[in-house]
């Protein structure tokens, strides 16, 4: 009987530590559910704060906040965990904005000092928030002029407040705007000031920058404006002129040398195409698009193809240039930017991942064996910078 009891009472000792063990582990499974889901939510509050704090100065107006704003978004996207880095997106921000290594800002100088003296030429840029690019294509074009024209001294302004921003916040280097930059030259006393825009075409940015620009005649002696790198828009497709030449050939020949072809020759019978990229506009100087394709034509240059980012004109849209170079039998494809600065067009909407990019696009169309990016802006090329020297000469003609 006693051995019975005994055996009944371990039984039931045991059944109850197994309930107890049960209910144990069942607790502490929603226990670290709860602090995992709390977790989770804490991180993407943090990661929400950055995206918010960039949205705030992913912005086209300066103002007297400008400054703490930047400082306060590295600050936050510093503070935050790899996993928390990740989960950064708002209206504009992504991981990216602060993430993405776009080479070495040290190497750049942004050309605001003081003490200018009475003569100055300012090399006015959009602007990129790619270091190397800046570097490459933009500091390049400021070197030569300043090379040139030793007497002035050179500065630079963006006009696209949202990439002076980007570098600011990223970096710590401060560029100046259009405003800035034209109230540092009357402050310093300049009495004769050129302006070198190192814009395309005269499209809808130069006209409103050269309106911005004669803001300040009435404080400055002397204002002279050069024109676009391509020269004069031109009433029809079927005009070109010198610009548009000295740029097409020089475009032409060193996507030829990057692609490894001694001469066009070559590329044409190995079956590759060039199709250079530009942004495109809305603007009535979209007709420039047109008239590089025809002097690309008229250079013999059968195998290149002109086309833009915003499709217009409408034949340059990359749905259209994909048609254009299959019905024309090539088989291989060389994308290369037509932009002075190989900046986030060229990068993502050219030779991006997403869907999208002309890379992607290109090779979705099944009809080619190879298509390859070349990441180089026109304002590392020797050619273009002599370009943009020769129309500050043509102000003092």
């Amino acid at each position: 009987m006693k051995k019975k009891l005994v055996s009944a009472l371990l039984v039931a000792a045991l059944a109850a530590s197994m309930v107890t063990g049960c209910k144990t582990s069942t607790s502490t499974t929603k226990t670290d559910k709860k602090a995992q889901t709390e977790t989770v939510a804490d991180d993407q509050k943090a990661a929400d704060k950055v995206a918010k704090l960039i949205d705030a100065i992913y912005v086209q107006e300066r103002t007297d906040q400008t400054d703490q704003q930047c400082e306060e978004a590295k600050k936050a996207w510093d503070a935050l965990t790899d996993q928390q880095k990740a989960l950064v997106k708002g209206e504009n921000a992504d991981p990216d904005y602060f993430g993405r290594d776009t080479g070495d800002a040290t190497k750049d100088d942004p050309l605001n000092a003081d003490s200018i003296g009475d003569k100055e030429i300012l090399v006015l840029s959009f602007g990129t928030s790619f270091n190397d690019s800046r570097v490459n294509d933009i500091s390049k074009v400021e070197k030569a002029v300043q090379g040139a024209y030793p007497d002035y001294s050179v500065r630079r302004a963006f006009t696209a407040q949202i990439i002076i921003n980007h570098i600011q916040a990223r970096d710590g280097e401060k560029i100046d705007n259009v405003d800035q930059a034209m109230e540092r030259a009357v402050a310093n006393g300049v009495k004769e000031l050129v302006i070198l825009p190192t814009h395309l075409m005269q499209g809808k940015e130069y006209d409103e920058l050269k309106e911005q620009v004669s803001a300040y005649s009435d404080k400055i002696a002397s204002i002279k404006f050069a024109k676009p790198l391509l020269g004069e828009v031109g009433k029809t497709v079927e005009e070109t002129n010198p610009d548009k030449k000295v740029v097409a050939e020089a475009i032409t020949k060193h996507a030829l040398k990057d692609a490894g072809y001694s001469k066009n020759e070559d590329a044409i019978a190995d079956q590759c195409a060039f199709v250079f990229m530009g942004h495109g506009t809305s603007h009535t100087a979209k007709i420039t698009y047109l008239q590089m394709q025809t002097q690309m034509r008229k250079l013999g240059y059968k195998n290149v193809f002109i086309g833009t980012v915003e499709g217009e004109p409408e034949e340059t849209s990359c749905k259209n240039i994909i048609a254009a170079v299959k019905d024309a039998g090539y088989k291989k494809v060389i994308l290369r930017p037509l932009m002075v600065v190989a900046g986030d067009h060229a990068n993502n909407d050219m030779a991006g991942d997403d869907e999208d990019s002309w890379l992607s696009q290109f090779k979705a169309a099944n009809a080619f064996d190879s298509v390859t990016p070349q990441i180089a802006g026109l304002g590392r090329l020797e050619e273009v910078e002599k370009l943009y020297v020769s129309h500050v000469a043509d102000l003092f003609q």
